[in-house]
């Protein structure tokens, strides 16, 4: 193989790779406590039409599992361990989750608002 298409293909590999990361980047984290079956906050508020990871940390001494009809995501989240659980893109408006091993305890929202994008004074 010739240097000049070592080097080409080496510098497509990197650019592809340097790409990637922009996308990566844009996912913001929001985390979640499940404590005495409870989680904490149990209200939380993301940007609309964007996808957005959810950190959940499990103090609690017993498995939990995150339940969401509305977000259409489960996931069980074992005895002081973290799970992920990626959502949306959503529209505006409300959506309850609960934690099915003990939901009358364990409840939250995820309210998707949009944001407000400030518009510069125009002098």
């Amino acid at each position: 193989m010739s240097k000049l298409v070592r080097y080409l293909s080496l510098s497509c590999g990197t650019l592809s790779v340097l790409l990637c990361f922009p996308v990566l980047a844009a996912v913001t984290e929001y985390h979640l406590t499940l404590k005495d079956h409870l989680f904490f906050p149990s209200q939380i508020t993301i940007p609309a039409n964007q996808k957005v990871k959810l950190i959940v940390e499990n103090l609690d001494p017993t498995p939990e599992e995150f339940d969401s009809f509305a977000l259409n995501r489960e996931k069980v989240i074992f005895a002081r361990q973290k799970a992920t659980i990626f959502i949306g893109p959503l529209k505006p408006g409300e959506y309850s989750f609960f934690g099915e091993y003990n939901p009358n305890t364990a409840r939250g929202i995820v309210i998707v608002e949009h944001q407000n994008q400030e518009v510069p004074d125009a002098h």
